[in-house]
């Protein structure tokens, strides 16, 4: 996609078309869903810094839609905890917080390790092969899904536990952390990292090696962590002087 301008809405719509995983079908790419990933890409990758504001008459001119497409993607970026929107005042890039960041996976850190070894000596072949199949999807999802799929990997592997309320709080902390996951996912070499690192965590609970899956998920959390807080601070000493946190 041409990042300097994108299609008008009714062309965007008649043009921008991607295959159906496992089908033939055509799925168009409405107006709004193009300016979501031209957008989200930019917050990502650093290009719109934390606190940036987001002009819309600027932009809709720049991508090349009207403004209901670009009102529409505001507010589907500001679900995502990407955009904030300031009455009043008009949207911005969310800033972003290290010491957040580092809470999240400090509180992961210490209970994540704990399920993955009570879980394993539990686990059978079926958690283990659709554990794998998540890690197929997540070779070829877009930066907006792999953090849903992470979850989906790690909750099959902690769910054989049995401990419900720790599998709560870790859930919720993975829903807390999606927006950080994404600055972890857009570089490849970290996602290939991940992958290796997932793919051995299942071959240790496979061959019931419980202690030596906790220790290896436990680098897991601590290298994700320094990638990501590494991120965020570059991300803002970037950023135009705007009020920071953390």
């Amino acid at each position: 996609m041409n990042s300097s301008a994108l299609k008008t809405p009714e062309a965007a719509d008649a043009s921008a078309r991607e295959p159906a995983a496992g089908s033939s079908r055509l799925v168009r790419k409405t107006a709004v869903e193009l300016v979501v990933d031209e957008l989200r890409q930019r917050i990502l990758s650093g290009t719109l810094p934390p606190g940036s504001a987001l002009r819309q008459e600027a932009l809709a001119e720049e991508l090349g839609v009207s403004r209901i497409p670009l009102r529409e993607a505001m507010r589907f970026l500001s679900s995502e905890g990407l955009v904030d929107l300031q009455p009043h005042r008009g949207a911005f890039v969310s800033m972003l917080s290290t010491a957040e960041a580092q809470e999240f996976f400090d509180i992961r850190l210490r209970l994540e390790p704990w399920l993955l070894r009570e879980a394993a000596p539990a686990m059978g072949e079926a958690e283990l092969a659709q554990a794998e199949a998540v890690v197929t999807r997540m070779d070829v999802a877009e930066a907006s899904d792999w953090g849903r799929l992470n979850w989906q990997l790690h909750e099959l592997l902690y769910r054989p536990a049995q401990r419900p309320a720790a599998l709560g709080i870790v859930r919720a902390l993975h829903e807390k952390s999606e927006r950080y996951l994404r600055f972890q996912v857009v570089n490849a070499p970290i996602r290939q990292q991940a992958r290796t690192e997932h793919m051995a965590l299942i071959g240790l609970c496979r061959h019931g090696q419980a202690e030596q899956a906790q220790a290896a998920l436990e680098q897991h959390i601590i290298e994700a962590a320094e990638q990501i807080i590494g991120i965020v601070r570059r991300l803002l000493d970037e950023s135009d002087g705007s009020p920071r946190h953390g």
